[in-house]
């Protein structure tokens, strides 16, 4: 039996029924990745690319057998599946789904970076994370992430209803 590793992963949309694609990648990402907790679903400006709508953002806690790589894969499969395609870096998307944190490995492939590279900066990411693991130390820092938290601009993000 292989271990199961703790995993976080950002899901972000800003196209079609907003709503209805975060449900529907929650749904695709079982049996692979047990999600154990939401966050609240966050209401953001957009971040890099200003002039597209407003994106809804959640963090998920989860579990999985997938090994980093494998598990990347299967995350682009599945925005494959709901139909995003290629476009503009920051740009509008159906939807995003970003590996934040992968147990507590640090990972730097060609592919991939564990803890996500800029996840420290984005308010969007850190709040509905701080919901689920606010005393969670990121690897490679030593602040928990309440306090990292304490230090972006909260201004453009809310709680959607």
């Amino acid at each position: 039996m292989e271990t199961k590793v703790t995993v976080f992963i950002a899901l972000g949309t800003n196209l079609g029924d907003r709503m209805a694609n975060l449900t529907h990648a929650l749904e695709l990402l079982q049996p692979q990745v047990q999600v154990t907790e939401q966050s609240d679903v966050f209401e953001t400006i957009p971040w890099g690319v200003r002039d597209q709508p407003l994106f809804l953002n959640q963090v998920i806690k989860g579990t999985t057998q997938l090994a980093p790589e494998e598990l990347l894969d299967f995350l682009k499969a599945i925005e494959t599946e709901m139909g995003r395609e290629p476009s503009v870096r920051y740009g509008p998307r159906l939807i995003d789904l970003d590996i934040l944190l992968y147990g507590d490995e640090q990972i730097q492939t060609e592919r991939l970076q564990v803890p996500h590279p800029r996840m420290l900066e984005r308010v969007f990411v850190m709040l509905p994370l701080a919901q689920l693991a606010p005393d969670l130390v990121i690897p490679g820092t030593h602040e928990p992430v309440i306090e990292v938290l304490d230090n972006l601009d909260p201004s453009g993000i809310s709680i959607y209803p």
